[in-house]
């Protein structure tokens, strides 16, 4: 058999696991956690179909077995990446009988380990653990995640979140741009409840107040902290009136998704410290501020989820540009892209994608529906084309409030959308 060599993204393929798993993940109640290692090249070398049907396969079978509503899939490789190595993929701690681990690896995934090489690493009583060779894309450059400017390397976060898992694999993802994380109120409080030092704060939504956001918009008079919500993957990032909110990270989190925060963070080099910007002290009393919930808000949150109709409403009467050249410009030069290559792949993506859509609302393949609007969504994005942006936000709202009723309308209107973009995109490229 001829081993596959393609070349993939592993912050994609990443994604595209945790969307398939999704609908599992919902009902047993489950946070899916990746911790990815420092030495990770973002582009490889395998066949990524084989290996996501089988991580799939591993996880769907932890999820059904497993007790723990947190499981965490860390990726590691060695040190010196040089040309093709094992990457380690390995889930902690699954509170899984070793045997029945060994048994079910036996049965269900021999086959797929065999077509990638790969082999079970026998270690800790509860862990899964396999070895999957991987090349890297490119001899020699292994560092895909090349900040353009110095000024961005280097800086102090601040992360608060409920769990310790999700703390631990968001600081390590940091240490890879040379960043000082700091996690929890302990640790800020030694600091004397000081955030003079810090260049980021990172809350989790859950735990965002009212009064937190008047203290750190308070705070950012003085100095330019960058405040940021960790939200789970299908929130409503729309509440744009929270003016102290710099922007958003989204669960699951990559190493590519902190490449983005921190590019959207400091693209703009206005807001550089000031010399001798630190000496004067910028206290916050976090914890209390943290303790007294926005009962306000959570009441409005409750009434919303109630009427998805409101919030659809509320979306459909702004009006957004179907491609907007300035934003999708400055989205590719951040990641290191040429603004009409990105067009033409849309084109080649989603050209005749409205048909695909109608077929998989008819059949209601609800995880075909979920992973073609993450990528519509996150494509869209890229280049600037607001309004179909907003539509597939509409779409995972559906999701979000569980009206799958109404879901049939949308290929009518997704087929407006992208007829509108392809025609905006064909002009910008001077084509017929």
């Amino acid at each position: 058999m001829n081993k596959i060599e393609k070349l993939f993204d592993i912050n994609i393929l990443l994604m595209s696991l945790f969307s398939s798993l999704e609908s599992i993940k919902d009902e047993k109640n489950i946070e899916l956690i990746y911790d990815m290692g420092l030495t990770i090249p973002k582009e490889l070398r395998g066949n990524p179909d084989v290996l996501l049907r089988l991580l799939k396969t591993i996880l769907t079978f932890v999820f059904e077995h497993t007790e723990k509503k947190e499981i965490v899939l860390s990726l590691s490789a060695p040190e010196d990446f040089l040309y093709e190595e094992p990457v380690s993929f390995r889930i902690r701690e699954t509170d899984i009988a070793k045997d029945k681990i060994l048994e079910f690896l036996e049965t269900h995934v021999k086959q797929d380990l065999e077509i990638l090489d790969g082999k079970v690493v026998h270690g800790s009583e509860w862990d899964m653990h396999l070895d999957i060779p991987l090349m890297v894309n490119e001899l020699g450059f292994r560092r895909h995640y090349r900040l353009p400017d110095n000024d961005m390397v280097g800086k102090k976060v601040l992360l608060i979140c409920e769990s310790e898992e999700v703390a631990r694999s968001i600081k390590h993802m940091f240490e890879y741009f040379l960043y000082h994380v700091d996690v929890g109120l302990e640790a800020f409080k030694k600091g004397g409840n000081d955030l003079t030092p810090y260049d980021i704060l990172i809350v989790e939504d859950s735990l965002n107040t009212e009064k937190l956001e008047h203290s750190i918009a308070k705070v950012q008079q003085n100095i330019p902290l960058k405040y940021v919500l960790l939200q789970e993957s299908h929130a409503d990032v729309n509440d744009t009136h929270i003016h102290c909110v710099s922007t958003h990270l989204i669960k699951p989190v990559t190493e590519e998704s902190i490449y983005e925060l921190i590019l959207s963070l400091f693209k703009h080099r206005g807001a550089q410290r000031k010399a001798g910007s630190s000496d004067e002290k910028n206290i916050v009393d976090l914890e209390k501020a943290l303790e007294e919930r926005n009962d306000k808000q959570t009441d409005e949150k409750s009434e919303s989820e109630g009427d998805l109709h409101t919030i659809i409403e509320r979306h459909r009467v702004v009006k957004l540009p179907v491609l907007d050249r300035e934003i999708g410009e400055e989205n590719a030069k951040n990641m290191g892209l040429k603004y009409p290559d990105e067009l033409r792949k849309f084109l080649d993506t989603f050209d005749r994608s409205d048909l695909y859509f109608r077929e998989i609302v008819n059949e209601k393949a609800m995880n075909k529906i979920k992973a073609f609007c993450i990528d519509l969504e996150k494509q869209s994005k890229l280049i600037g084309a607001q309004s179909m942006l907003k539509f597939a936000e509409i779409v995972s709202l559906i999701f979000v409030y569980n009206k799958l009723d109404i879901l049939p309308i949308y290929p009518g209107k997704y087929h407006i959308e992208l007829q509108n973009l392809i025609e905006e995109i064909k002009k910008e490229l001077h084509l017929k």
